[in-house]
């Protein structure tokens, strides 16, 4: 059975780990078996979340476990042709490579509020002591990993223009289709929900939040994912 190695579950989404959520979604829309171990960047290979054990291989980066799941379990992009292949790519890196970083700028730089709501989700389990020496540690870094991908060298209104320019051609690729690609989940939808839920389904408060939530298509999206795929934490909410 495969171990999924990610973050504890809060805010009732299936992780605030976009790449976390999106292995997971590829593990449940493959319908594939697996037990989940919460724990923190700092225990894994490469100092990443999600990883995974399968029997002697342990495997980090989302790419790489999906391509591997692929190869052993089950293909969901079996069905594709070269075209849809090459536009399944392109349109995994634009939330993974883009939208990916406006988001990080929502939850720990752009408001304190949104910084607190942060740090309470993903430190608030240690003692209040290591805590707010590890969340500050942390979010220093990945300030610094904003800035150097090149998005934290803007402002805050010029941040969140480009990621609602992202959230505009998701919207538009996905438009009145079930998902992506048809009728059936590829793994490109196990990608974009892992993102739009980490922009839209979240307690974090942004201009690209209220962007994304007003495309009807991408919350009913998501809302049909989250149902179909995760009943339990619907359940949860109820």
């Amino acid at each position: 059975m495969v171990i999924l190695y990610q973050l504890e579950r809060t805010w009732g989404i299936p992780n605030l780990s976009h790449f976390c959520c999106k292995t997971e979604t590829y593990l449940r829309m493959a319908d594939i078996k697996y037990a989940i171990k919460a724990t923190l960047p700092l225990f894994a290979p490469k100092r990443k979340l999600p990883y995974i054990e399968d029997g002697d291989l342990k495997l980090a980066d989302s790419r790489f476990i999906i391509r591997h799941l692929k190869t052993k379990y089950k293909d969901l992009d079996a069905g594709l042709t070269p075209s849809e292949s090459a536009l399944s790519l392109a349109m995994q890196r634009l939330p993974e490579e883009h939208l990916f970083w406006a988001t990080m700028y929502s939850r720990w730089q752009y408001t304190d509020a949104n910084w607190q709501v942060n740090k309470k989700a993903i430190f608030g389990v240690m003692p209040p002591i290591i805590r707010d020496l590890a969340a500050a540690y942390y979010r220093r870094r990945i300030q610094r990993q904003i800035l150097g991908h090149g998005t934290g060298r803007h402002n805050a209104e010029e941040i969140f223009e480009l990621g609602m320019q992202d959230i505009d051609a998701l919207s538009a690729c996905l438009g009145n289709k079930k998902y992506f690609l048809g009728d059936q989940p590829t793994s490109l939808d196990a990608s974009a929900f892992g993102f739009l839920i980490n922009t839209l389904g979240c307690p974090i408060e942004s201009p690209l939040k209220e962007h994304g939530l007003s495309k009807d298509n991408l919350r009913n999206y998501v809302d049909r994912i989250k149902a179909e795929y995760y009943p339990e934490l619907r359940q949860q909410q109820s």
